[in-house]
């Protein structure tokens, strides 16, 4: 992650049902109204998987998400959001918010986003710890169970070791198709590394077929495009694949 103090992390999470668009739909369209409204910049929504448990309610796949926006306007990004959330949330969801300004999410609140993805956490606890770093939490809706995965999106994150982007910069990633030298595609999306499935920077003359499913993942502090080697003549390397992506980013 760049460093920037004006960096605000946002987390959402259970903001849909079985017959609504999802919490990843809902987070882009929350950007959007972010970007409109001018009270920043969002340079990337992240998608963290949390613990697959009987236990645990979710609607399909218990992942929440986390917005990184550059901004000096907390509050009334707050107030922005909580609002967006109240209108969009779906009929027996259970949405939760978690804001903080990116110094107050510390290794506690990242310790707390690893132990979502394979422990049963409690509301309280969650409520207790973001009282203590001063990070807003709230339940807007049903249960209010959607504070632990909110949380844990803004701690998972900040550690930038895990997720993968579905919104790079006001771009939506879904709709990049076709054949890109590598330097083409740094100087369009807000990445900071392409490499090989052997952990090699590519050649910035590199020619990288896309694909239909481009979704970069956050390793080591860096949003990171991962391609495979491929005997084309159009191409040196596509987009790694679907599979392979899940695999590191989950």
């Amino acid at each position: 992650m760049k460093n920037n103090n004006n960096y605000i992390l946002i987390g959402i999470d259970d903001t849909d049902n079985p017959n609504t668009r999802g919490t990843g739909f809902q987070s882009r369209e929350m950007a959007k109204l972010i970007h409109k409204s001018g009270l920043g910049r969002v340079k990337s929504i992240t998608r963290h998987q949390l613990f697959f448990d009987r236990r645990i309610p979710y609607t399909s796949q218990n992942s929440s998400a986390c917005l990184l926006i550059e901004s000096d306007k907390i509050q009334e990004l707050t107030k922005l959001c909580r609002k967006f959330l109240l209108e969009i949330a779906a009929d027996c969801s259970d949405v939760g918010l978690a804001v903080g300004k990116i110094e107050d999410v510390d290794t506690d609140i990242i310790d707390w986003g690893y132990k979502a993805k394979s422990e049963v956490l409690t509301k309280e606890n969650a409520y207790k710890l973001a009282k203590i770093k001063g990070i807003m939490l709230e339940g807007l809706t049903g249960t209010k169970d959607g504070i632990i995965g909110a949380l844990a999106a803004i701690g998972l994150r900040k550690f930038g070791n895990d997720g993968r982007c579905i919104w790079l910069d006001g771009f939506e990633i879904r709709d990049l198709k076709g054949i890109y030298t590598a330097e083409e595609l740094y100087n369009l999306l807000y990445i900071d590394d392409i490499i090989d499935l052997n952990n090699k920077q590519i050649d910035i003359k590199s020619k990288i077929n896309v694909g239909e499913w481009v979704r970069p993942a956050i390793r080591k502090n860096k949003i990171t495009i991962f391609v495979s080697s491929k005997n084309n003549e159009n191409y040196e390397f596509e987009v790694a694949s679907k599979e392979y992506i899940k695999s590191i980013s989950d």
